[in-house]
């Protein structure tokens, strides 16, 4: 039992910083120069949200066929996968300037003419980005602690809390990919 309340603390420890990594990232005025090709990264999110997606997908099916063993390695790729995910997002957003939904002439600010330009769809793209935002801070600790009683064997909890896992961290990435291609037109690279 003590073993796990550490666990527990490491999740809820992670399930903080993550955000808070992501927010400094944004938000810091000051970006590190990696090259030209951390510009690709966003294409290279798009493609692991995707995947992670199909293999959620693929993970639900195998399980409800009692397939257990496809079961757990495609829960182990659809988690490898949003590792990398994060990986990458962070070395993107530790780079580059974010890019600002709408803004054609890449200047970081909305114009009037911009904003007639886009008109409703920014709202609509607001809306799935914080919704996606929202949720991707929730499904840190779900996934984890998912992960943690399925390693333990406490499949009666895992079973429980999967059923809010799954169709968060589904939703966050098919929405990771969808606020890409929204956003994609607006890269400058």
């Amino acid at each position: 039992m003590k073993e796990n309340k550490v666990i527990f603390r490491i999740i809820i420890v992670i399930s903080i910083v993550v955000p808070l990594l992501v927010a400094f990232l944004h938000f810091f005025p000051g970006k590190m120069d990696f090259g030209v090709w951390v510009y690709q990264l966003p294409k290279l999110n798009a493609l692991l949200n995707s995947l992670t997606s199909l293999a959620l997908i693929g993970a639900l099916l195998a399980i409800r066929n009692d397939n257990i063993k496809l079961h757990r390695m495609l829960m182990t790729f659809g988690f490898t996968l949003g590792g990398v995910f994060l990986l990458s997002y962070v070395i993107y957003h530790s780079s580059a300037v974010t890019t600002v939904f709408g803004d054609l002439d890449g200047d970081g600010i909305l114009s009037s003419s911009e904003m007639r330009a886009i008109s409703i769809s920014r709202m609509v793209y607001i809306a799935i980005l914080l919704s996606h935002i929202a949720l991707s801070i929730i499904v840190v600790p779900l996934v984890l602690f998912a992960l943690f009683f399925a390693l333990t064997s406490d499949f009666v909890k895992h079973r429980k809390i999967v059923k809010y896992t799954f169709p968060i961290w589904l939703y966050v990435s098919v929405t990771g990919v969808i606020v890409y291609l929204m956003v994609s037109p607006y890269y400058l690279n």
